[in-house]
């Protein structure tokens, strides 16, 4: 457990760096000025929907065998000879549908998704299970990739790469073979298996081949007359967050080869511009930027130079993806804390025309939270980061999953009398999908952070935890029905001298902290942190309160268009299930993209007069007409209104 830990630590700071052969500059990783407590430390506690959601995950990552999941990627290798309805009469799989079909192209991005669900899952909750379904998809990959023989792995086959290098129509091969790397990469850090680190590195060996300068020579024609324009011609393709992923397994081996691949990743039409301060986005796609601002910002971290394909400029990768991501927090992000319409960008002074049922791509959320962390280790003074945080995990994250069956939304409609439309169990696979099996099994892991010198505290998130402070002998347990109470309590079991600071939300009014019962002495510092300096005795109880009001957010262009929030939570009107299907169709292809939600007209706008919205009971409240008002996350099988019109 002890080796699993520091593997974690190292990969965060990138200490394990070596001096390559070739001269590759031996880097000073970046200081962080906050770090997470690791998953192992901190566990959600049972009787909250956080932890109610996580348990629907896990059992549903857990249902697929692991014959399934390695279907498409034995079949690609050659790893078993089939006759038909299954392998030989050895054993009969029940192929997956979707996005995982064999006839798609982004078929084995899900299977990267689950191992890291499964290493997550195991590294909160300890069950062997997890350990033990990761281990059992780990060998069967490695198998497949020995079959091949080159080092090359996917449930597809060289040929769409190759595709991609000629910039003929293929599906985004690299954005899945992100996802199984990162997937590798989480089984190797959490779980500690040795074997997905070796499927990683032959891999890499086999890109460095792929991507040679000699290899991208053979795809040269008169639109690409040369390797880099072959580069750049490749690139156009969507491929995820492949360079992050590369800049991590460099961070472990030190080789300049894997150092190499992740800088092929740099998308200069992309890119360039956002470090020219060029944020004008148009109506360019989304969720392809935020992994590119991920891989600059993991590069700065680890302390490299910049990228030699990059434009010059006197501009840190630190303060460009901070300016993108304050560009994006202040004029793109929607009440729930997502972002698109039908996954693009639009002018935020046309907001209110692009309220439809295709906003809110849920990948976009996971990856702009993502991103959040890693700004905010750097960063903790900027009270912003987890005011979106917390505002994106509990309107968007946490309401994505159906409460009976656990099945998935794609988008968050924000049109008036949508409702979310959920996936299916083992037809559809989208990217959202692939994503939730992730984003439910982590709720934990941005609660608590402390300083680099270990004796500070920072409580960021206000969900039922425990946290095990190991290097302090402390023991912190939250206690608290937030939000649908103002205070929270954390309990202390051991002693010592340390410093908690409590995060002071921008919707809360003038907070309170009790101590023992008793109104305690507490400053606020620059940050906005509450701040408590004391020798803790064992059994000491913190009773912080944080006041809610209702309060409105309109829509850039329109002041007559507004999202209703009470202190974090974003309310919806509940407008029945008149004509309503909230189940996608698998027989439909992609059928959530442009789905025609059948509004009927006497739905299509709803008035609000927030002076006359009466409460009834918790979170729950009733308009002038009779309309039913609660948290969107609560909000299932319904359609709804979270933008009112006021006039």
């Amino acid at each position: 457990m002890n080796k699993i830990l520091l593997i974690v630590g190292l990969l965060t700071v990138g200490c394990v760096l070596k001096a390559a052969s070739d001269g590759t500059p031996v880097t000073q990783p970046v200081k962080l000025q906050a770090e997470a407590f690791p998953l192992q430390r901190v566990q959600l506690t049972d009787g909250s929907k956080w932890r109610r959601n996580q348990q629907l995950d896990s059992a549903w990552i857990c249902s697929f065998p692991v014959t399934r999941l390695l279907h498409s990627f034995q079949t690609t290798a050659g790893a078993w000879a089939a006759l038909e309805g299954g392998y030989s009469g050895k054993q009969k799989v029940e192929k997956l549908g979707g996005w995982e079909s064999l006839d798609c192209d982004l078929r084995g991005h899900a299977i990267g998704h689950l191992l890291s669900a499964y290493a997550l899952m195991y590294a909160n909750t300890r069950q062997e299970i997890f350990k033990l379904k990761g281990d059992s998809l780990v060998a069967g990959l490695r198998e497949c990739q020995e079959t091949i023989g080159t080092g090359y792995l996917s449930a597809f086959p060289e040929g769409l790469l190759k595709r991609n290098l000629k910039g003929t129509s293929v599906w985004a091969p690299w954005y899945t073979i992100h996802k199984i790397m990162a997937g590798l990469l989480q089984q190797y850090r959490l779980s500690g298996n040795e074997t997905a680190l070796a499927i990683c590195k032959d891999f890499s060996a086999w890109a460095t081949r792929f991507l040679s300068e000699e290899n991208l020579n053979r795809y040269t024609d008169g639109k690409a007359p040369s390797a880099e324009a072959v580069r750049q011609r490749a690139l156009r393709n969507e491929f995820g967050g492949i360079g992050e992923a590369f800049y991590d397994l460099y961070a472990l081996t030190g080789n300049a080869d894997d150092l190499r691949n992740a800088r092929f990743f740099y998308h200069n039409e992309k890119t360039d511009p956002l470090y020219a301060r060029d944020f004008n986005m148009g109506t360019q796609h989304c969720n392809t930027f935020l992994p590119k601002t991920a891989a600059e910002l993991r590069s700065y971290q680890l302390g490299l130079p910049k990228n030699p394909h990059a434009a010059a400029s006197d501009v840190s990768a630190y303060e460009m993806v901070n300016a993108f991501w304050h560009e994006m927090i202040g004029h793109h992000v929607l009440a729930p804390g997502c972002l698109s319409d039908k996954e693009h960008f639009f002018d935020p002074a046309t907001t209110s025309k692009h309220l439809t049922g295709n906003t809110g791509e849920t990948c976009c959320t996971y990856n702009l939270l993502k991103l959040t962390r890693e700004l905010y280790a750097l960063n903790p003074a900027d009270a912003t980061y987890f005011d979106y945080y917390e505002r994106a995990l509990m309107n968007h994250i946490l309401g994505q999953q159906d409460p009976e069956t656990g099945m998935v939304h794609y988008f968050l409609p924000t049109q008036t009398g949508a409702y979310k439309l959920y996936s299916t169990y083992d037809q559809s696979f989208w990217c959202c999908v692939g994503s939730s099996f992730e984003s439910h099994s982590k709720y934990a892991e941005s609660v608590y952070w402390h300083n680099p010198g270990n004796d500070s505290l920072y409580v960021n998130l206000f969900i039922p935890t425990q946290l095990d402070w190991q290097e302090r002998g402390i023991v912190l347990r939250q206690e608290t029905r937030f939000p649908q109470e103002e205070t929270t309590r954390l309990k202390v079991s051991g002693s010592g001298k340390f410093t908690m600071l409590l995060r002071k939300p921008s919707w809360a009014g003038t907070v309170s902290v009790r101590v023992n019962g008793k109104k305690a002495s507490a400053k606020t510092d620059k940050a906005g942190y509450v701040v408590l300096r004391r020798n803790w005795k064992d059994g000491d109880v913190v009773e912080y309160t944080m006041p809610m009001s209702l309060r409105t957010e309109a829509t850039p262009d329109d002041p007559h268009r507004v999202a209703v929030f009470y202190g974090p939570v974003l309310l919806a009107g509940q407008l029945g299930t008149e004509e309503m299907n909230c189940w996608s169709d698998p027989q439909k292809h992609n059928d959530y993209y442009g789905y025609d939600y059948a509004v009927p007209a006497s739905l299509r706008s709803v008035l609000l007069d927030l002076s006359q919205l009466k409460r009834q009971d918790g979170l729950m409240w009733m308009t002038q007409d009779g309309i039913p008002v609660k948290p969107l996350y609560e909000t299932h099988r319904q359609r709804y209104v979270i933008y009112w019109q006021t006039h």
